[in-house]
């Protein structure tokens, strides 16, 4: 089979979407089904076999953080000369639109993921919160233009049904057991992250350093605790005002964290804490939980899918700073952090990212099903109509 996937973000940036990415192409070019990757050109042209087709990138004004590319021809141009039997555009919005557009004009199956949340971070940005109706119909739009949707959790399955998108499915999680362990513990890494305080409690933060992830409400924690330390990796819009938010107390601000580097960071800490509740999933949780940490987190719907309370982690109640603070007194007894952090690695060994990708193909066919279905029906119907 050849697949076109049009995305908005794709390597060298990290985050869940692209590690889900990765993780299929790998799979889909071990079956050895041809992959052409349509995406932002930041300078990778191939991926295990499969071919990156770079588009031209622009910084837009409402966010600096990073290049997007809009919608353009040299999409259509790219799906004409591949020929794909199927095309899969992941969180449709600006060049994924075009391949949305193109792929209905040329003619090509459609399958379509929604992974991130945009219309709920409108809410932690007053100047384009009355624009959130027009978000939903926009990407309700996109979506419902493909034959088949997927999304990564229960709780969004639900909410994009409610705001009817068709015919969504939930594309199950995965995570690498290897590269995610408390093998990869290291006492420098320790040291580093804890500013040589290697005894207190180190709790974790890993993603982009944004409004929306909720980061802040982390302070009164450390205002709460001198025996607590705070490592954030990663970086993004918000760092600037996070580092003054965070100033004097025991925070350190180490940016981005890659590879060997990144499993260590894991590894050595005692829990990963995870604010935010605009997340569509959050791979980042079944990392930890891979790496061995219990996940502290705020109560939402795909928390409360992946995180058994007092055993893989703790919930606690949103804009509840004492509820908050209440979890972290389980983090006082060795033994029951200790069978925490056992069970949490416990669970995310049952998800390898195997059945995730085979899943996919699964969703794959079905469009490819669904698509002749629709062409069929369609000639019969114009038949009629002579």
């Amino acid at each position: 089979m050849k697949i076109a996937i049009i995305t908005e973000t794709f390597l060298p940036s990290t985050d869940g979407v692209v590690t889900r990415l990765t993780e299929a192409i790998k799979y889909l070019r071990k079956l050895n089904h041809e992959v052409v990757v349509i995406a932002p050109d930041l300078g990778v042209y191939e991926y295990k076999g499969a071919v990156v087709e770079g588009v031209k990138t622009t910084t837009m004004p409402f966010y600096r953080y990073r290049p997007f590319s809009l919608p353009q021809k040299k999409v259509k141009r790219i799906l004409e000369k591949y020929q794909p039997d199927l095309v899969h555009v992941v969180n449709p919005a600006l060049v994924g639109a075009a391949g949305v557009h193109y792929a209905e004009k040329l003619g090509f199956p459609l399958i379509a993921s929604y992974h991130t949340h945009v219309p709920k971070y409108l809410d932690y940005y007053k100047l384009y919160r009355p624009l959130k109706p027009i978000f939903w119909s926009y990407f309700r739009k996109l979506h419902n233009k493909a034959e088949l949707n997927l999304c990564t959790s229960e709780t969004i399955q639900k909410e994009l049904q409610e705001k009817e998108f068709f015919n969504v499915h939930v594309w199950k999680r995965g995570v690498d057991i290897e590269k995610y362990h408390p093998d990869h513990y290291s006492e420098t890494m320790r040291k580093r992250l804890t500013n040589n305080q290697k005894d207190k409690k180190l709790l974790l933060f890993v993603g982009r350093l944004a409004i929306e992830k909720e980061i802040h409400k982390l302070k009164p924690l450390l205002e709460s605790r001198e025996d607590i330390c705070l490592a954030i990796v990663g970086d993004g819009p918000a760092r600037e005002e996070l580092e003054q938010v965070f100033k004097g107390t025991n925070t350190l601000f180490t940016g981005f964290m890659h590879g060997q580097e990144l499993s260590e960071a894991f590894a050595s800490a005692d829990a990963f804490v995870f604010p935010s509740i605009t997340e569509t999933l959050g791979l980042v949780i079944l990392e930890s939980m891979a790496s061995g940490l219990p996940v502290i987190a705020a109560e939402s719907g795909p928390t409360m899918e992946q995180i058994d309370h007092g055993q893989t982690g703790l919930l606690f109640e949103n804009e509840n700073t004492e509820s908050l603070i209440q979890t972290l007194k389980h983090l006082e007894k060795p033994e029951e952090l200790k069978q925490m952090k056992r069970n949490a690695r416990l669970e995310a060994e049952k998800f390898s990212w195997e059945k995730p990708s085979q899943q996919l193909m699964q969703f794959y066919e079905q469009t490819l099903q669904m698509h002749q279905i629709g062409t069929m029906q369609f000639r019969e119907s114009q038949e009629e109509n002579l």
